[in-house]
């Protein structure tokens, strides 16, 4: 789960790894393609890391919104929307031990998770 300055700061070396690595790899030689690469391959991984990075328990709409993670890595406070019904269901987050309550939509079976108060 990371913030916004997080995934912004790890693009950015991953972005300057890839770039060096590919300097590295133009000038050629011996030790220096093999650093070159592995540059390359450090950079392309931490991209594609922070591309399929997701924060636990959130809806689509929360994440396309860059909205604040809610406490426990859930939703928002007070912004579930009215079809979401509480349930019984309970659980502890097992990362930051935060309690997180179930909200169901019935007609179609959606989640959403909320830290319990």
């Amino acid at each position: 789960m990371l913030g916004l300055t997080t995934r912004v700061v790890a693009a950015a070396i991953a972005t300057l790894l890839i770039i060096a690595g590919l300097g590295l790899l133009s000038i050629g030689g011996g030790g220096v393609v093999g650093s070159g690469l592995f540059y390359v391959i450090a950079g392309a991984v931490i991209l594609i890391a922070l591309a399929i990075e997701r924060n636990r328990y959130r809806s689509e709409a929360a994440e396309r919104s860059f909205e604040p993670v809610g406490p426990g890595g859930g939703e928002p406070e007070g912004q579930l929307e009215p079809r979401f019904r509480r349930s019984d269901e309970t659980f502890v987050d097992p990362t930051s031990g935060v309690t997180m309550r179930v909200f169901v939509d019935r007609s179609t079976g959606d989640r959403r998770y909320v830290a319990e108060q």
